[in-house]
């Protein structure tokens, strides 16, 4: 038995976890490894949340095992233990939350704001703890998205803000504490100092990921905002178009100027595939963020479809992941966070150093 249990264990910690790009030994993810009578049990910690995740990895983890003549069935328990990491070392961390991630675009109406609620909704999904700033001050959009329109924040001591929930995730945005239809005339001194306070003043606990829906482009409200908030990483959406793959590409060079890891491009609006009949059609041209992902040496999280019931069901307050999370739309953002989740573990462990230098050469 003790041959087994030691054949086992090696085993386990050789197989090359898919999302960490490592194997289990290495990511010090093993816990236990064990034949128990007609069984095999093992025991595993991943860096990045695991609900939803079992199934899958016992599959990989299983035929690794068979194909190591280990052919008994398998008992996988798994659990998450999120690390912290800030990629801006000259930046402080916030207390309580372990990763900040930034949602980007280059320009507008690439479905940012959607992709931030989508993400934060799997990340919680799968067993986070997450909350969710609309850091969007001209244009607030996700106490609608969120489901939470006309709802205001408490001030229990008078001095910080307690935030509405929605779906298990912590919502906090400029827009709980003005008029929807209120234009904010404000300039950007103002704004970074109203986000700012919407950071540190909002009460929100203990949190594994807080995910930061930025203002689209990259000037200087961006810029400080990379700057001062201590950022895990960017995820930067695009749509296929070459004007919108132009403006994503400024973001990468904004993040870089600043040292925070691109954890990957989301390509939004990929392709429709018609209801009636079946057609696909690539409407802002096809494999634009894929290509980009290539060039830049960062990761591709995933393509998401352009459908009507994501806009509907984001104008209707409940986004894709809580309306309809089995739906192909669901589990593309469920897939994209766990992957976005897995780079940011692989991060905490190696370093800013695990990721790719992106080599972005001035245009003339």
């Amino acid at each position: 038995m003790h041959q087994v249990n030691a054949a086992l264990q090696a085993a386990v910690a050789s197989y090359v976890e898919p999302l960490l790009a490592t194997t289990l030994g290495q990511a010090g993810a093993l816990d236990a490894a064990a034949a128990a009578g007609s069984r095999l049990r093992v025991e595993l910690t991943l860096g990045f949340p695991v609900g939803g995740y079992e199934e899958t990895l016992r599959a990989g983890l299983g035929a690794h095992l068979e194909g190591q003549g280990l052919r008994l069935p398998l008992d996988l328990v798994l659990k998450s233990r999120v690390p912290a990491f800030v990629g801006n070392r000259s930046v402080a961390a916030l207390p309580g939350i372990a990763n900040v991630v930034a949602v980007a675009s280059g320009k507008g109406g690439v479905g940012k704001s959607t992709v931030a609620a989508n993400l934060a909704l799997a990340l919680a999904r799968q067993g986070a703890r997450v909350g969710l700033l609309d850091a969007d001050i001209y244009g607030p959009s996700q106490p609608r998205m969120m489901g939470l329109s006309g709802q205001r924040p408490t001030a229990p001591d008078g001095k910080t803000l307690e935030p509405p929930v929605s779906h298990g995730v912590k919502v906090m945005s400029i827009g709980f504490l003005i008029d929807e239809e209120q234009p904010m005339v404000w300039r950007g001194p103002m704004v970074s100092q109203a986000l700012t306070q919407l950071l540190t003043g909002t009460r929100w606990g203990e949190l594994d990921y807080l995910i930061v829906d930025m203002p689209p482009g990259t000037g200087d409200t961006q810029l400080t905002l990379a700057q001062r908030v201590p950022l895990s990483g960017a995820v930067i959406v695009t749509t296929p178009q070459d004007i919108a793959l132009l403006d994503a590409r400024k973001g990468l060079m904004m993040f870089r100027k600043v040292e925070v890891p691109v954890l990957g491009i989301v390509e939004n609006m990929s392709v429709h595939v018609c209801p009636e009949c079946g057609h696909a059609s690539h409407i802002f041209g096809a494999g634009g963020g894929r290509e980009m992902a290539a060039r830049y040496g960062v990761e591709l999280l995933g393509e998401l479809p352009l459908e009507l019931a994501i806009r509907e069901q984001a104008d209707g307050g409940c986004p894709t992941v809580a309306a309809a999370p089995d739906s192909q739309a669901g589990l593309a953002y469920q897939a994209i966070a766990r992957r976005a989740a897995a780079a940011l573990a692989r991060a905490a462990a190696g370093g800013a150093a695990a990721f790719p230098k992106i080599t972005i050469e001035d245009e003339q």
